[in-house]
């Protein structure tokens, strides 16, 4: 698949059916968020890789009880480190490009997802403390999202988009 027909694929999949994801994708997608820009090149962000049963239920009582995180192969979590990036940039750093940092991350990580036949979902709604509680991560780290994967039981139909006559403003 091309780039462009990975973006027109991609899905917001919440259903997953019962098998393990090849060590080889999994590190595929990794290697994808590696190769993320991030502001400086500092990648002022985390990744949590979520696989056990037991851990990924965790997340679902931290995410609000979505229940679908726990259906996941794996899942992973993306947490800003504000203090990487303020470093270099100050209160912009920790309160914007780390975010930033982790946001494009977890976007690449989604597309090479899709590019691998794999279906995966963006979750944002989460208690921040009881996400990081259940990825036994330091407190000084921000929770952006979790990103659960693994081979899609549904194939959800595309969603209406604004025209881009619309959403670009042409100055």
């Amino acid at each position: 698949m091309d780039l462009f027909e990975v973006i027109k694929r991609r899905r917001s999949v919440r259903a997953f059916e019962k098998r393990g994801v090849e060590e080889e994708k999994v590190n595929a997608i990794l290697e994808a968020c590696n190769a993320a820009p991030s502001a400086g090149d500092l990648q002022a962000y985390e990744i949590y890789l979520i696989r056990s049963d037991e851990k990924l239920i965790e997340l679902t009582q931290a995410a609000l009880g979505q229940d679908f995180i726990a259906g996941a192969a794996f899942a992973l979590v993306f947490c800003a480190h504000p203090r990487r990036s303020a470093i270099k940039y100050g209160n912009r750093g920790s309160e914007l490009y780390c975010i930033q940092d982790a946001t494009i991350a977890s976007a690449y990580a989604q597309l090479a997802a899709t590019a691998l036949g794999l279906g995966c979902v963006w979750v944002g709604a989460f208690d921040d403390a009881k996400v990081l509680q259940s990825i036994d991560a330091p407190a000084n780290l921000m929770p952006i999202a979790i990103i659960p994967m693994g081979y899609p039981a549904e194939l959800p139909q595309a969603t209406p988009r604004r025209g881009v006559d619309r959403l670009v403003h042409k100055v």
